[in-house]
C-alpha cells in the first residue's frame, strides 16, 4: 500500500489563489467556500486516483508552541480572513468525507505529517510514503524513495536525490540549514551573512550545526569565501542558531493513530448535508460511488 499524507493548510491556499487566478481569466464570480470545495475536490481525486490511505493535516489555528520559542514566529495576523475562517471549514468537511483529519492546536500541520510519515515508515507493509506538499520544512522527513514529497502543482516527486539537488545537503540537515539561513515565511531570520550557497556547502561537509569547527581555518570546504567570517558569526550566534534549528524542526511526538486507521472507508452520512451547504450536492456523489 501507499500512504498519502496531505498539508491541508498549503492545500487551502493553493486552492484559494489557483481559484482566483482561474476566476480572473473568466471573468467568473467567486464563492465564499471556493477554497474549502477545492481541497475536498483535489483530496477525492487522489482516491479517485487509487489513494487507499490517506491523511491530512492542518493548522487549525495558525499559532503553535513555537510561537513561545521565538517572539517573531509567524501569527495569524494579516491571514486573509476568507482562508482564516475556512480553515474549520475544510476540517468539518473532510471529517464528513471520512478523512482522516489532524487539526493541530499546540503543533502545526508538519508536525503531524512528520509523526504520520515516521509511523509509516515504521509499518513494512507500506510500499511508500508520499507527502503531499513542496514545503522544505518536510524535506527532513524524506528518505531515499521510501519517504518522498509529492508536489501536486509541478507533479513532481521530491525523493533524497531531489532534496540533495535542490538544497545540496542530506534532509536530515534540513533543520541546520534552516537554522542558520532562517525562513521569512514562518517569522525567523537566521544568522547574518549565512546564505543558501554558504550554508549548503558547509553543511555539506559537516552535516549539523555542533560538527562545524570552531576554527575557520580547520574548514574543509572548498572555495568557501569569507569563512572567517561566518566562523565568528556562528561561534558568537551558536545558541540562536540551535534555537532556530528548534524551531524548524519537526516534532515527532504528536498522536497520528496507525496506518490502518487512516484508510478511507467511504463518506460518513454527514457528508451530503455538508455538501448542500457548499453548493455542491453532486461531490458527495462521487464520494458514494467511490465508497468501498
Amino acid at each position: 500500500m501507499k500512504v498519502h499524507l496531505v498539508d491541508g493548510t498549503y492545500e487551502l491556499f493553493r486552492q484559494h489563489f489557483g481559484s482566483k487566478n482561474r476566476r480572473g481569466e473568466s471573468g467568473s464570480d467567486s464563492g465564499p467556500y471556493d477554497a474549502t470545495i477545492g481541497v475536498l475536490t483535489s483530496t477525492l481525486q487522489l482516491i479517485e486516483d487509487g489513494a487507499t490511505h490517506v491523511g491530512v493535516a492542518s493548522d487549525h489555528v495558525i499559532e503553535s508552541f513555537r510561537n513561545e520559542l521565538w517572539d517573531g514566529y509567524k501569527t495569524s495576523e494579516g491571514m486573509l480572513p476568507e482562508l482564516l475562517e475556512q480553515i474549520p471549514l475544510m476540517e468539518e468537511g473532510l471529517m464528513a468525507m471520512g478523512v482522516t483529519t489532524w487539526a493541530m492546536v499546540q503543533w502545526e500541520a508538519d508536525d503531524a505529517l512528520g509523526a504520520a510519515a515516521a509511523v509509516a515508515d515504521a509499518d513494512e507493509r507500506v510500499e511508500q510514503v508520499l507527502i503531499v506538499t513542496p514545503d522544505k520544512d518536510l524535506g527532513q522527513c524524506v528518505k531515499g524513495r521510501r519517504v518522498v514529497q509529492y508536489d501536486r502543482r509541478k507533479r513532481e516527486i521530491i525523493d533524497e536525490d531531489g532534496v540533495r539537488e535542490k538544497f545540496g545537503i542530506e534532509p536530515e540537515s534540513i533543520p541546520d540549514y534552516l537554522g542558520l539561513v532562517g525562513d521569512t515565511a514562518d517569522g525567523f531570520p537566521g544568522l547574518p551573512g549565512w546564505g543558501a550557497k554558504s550554508t549548503a556547502a558547509v553543511l555539506a561537509r559537516y552535516t549539523h550545526l555542533e560538527n562545524i569547527p570552531t576554527e575557520a581555518s580547520l574548514w574543509e570546504v572548498e572555495g568557501l569565501r569569507g569563512a572567517a567570517k561566518l566562523s565568528k558569526t556562528l561561534q558568537d550566534n551558536m545558541e540562536l542558531a540551535v534555537l532556530f534549528r528548534i524551531i524548524a524542526t519537526v516534532d515527532l511526538d504528536v498522536p497520528v493513530g496507525t496506518v490502518d486507521e487512516w484508510e478511507w472507508q467511504g463518506p460518513t452520512d454527514d457528508f451530503a448535508a455538508f455538501c448542500d451547504r457548499m453548493g455542491v450536492p453532486a461531490l458527495a456523489g462521487r464520494a458514494a460511488a467511490l465508497a468501498p
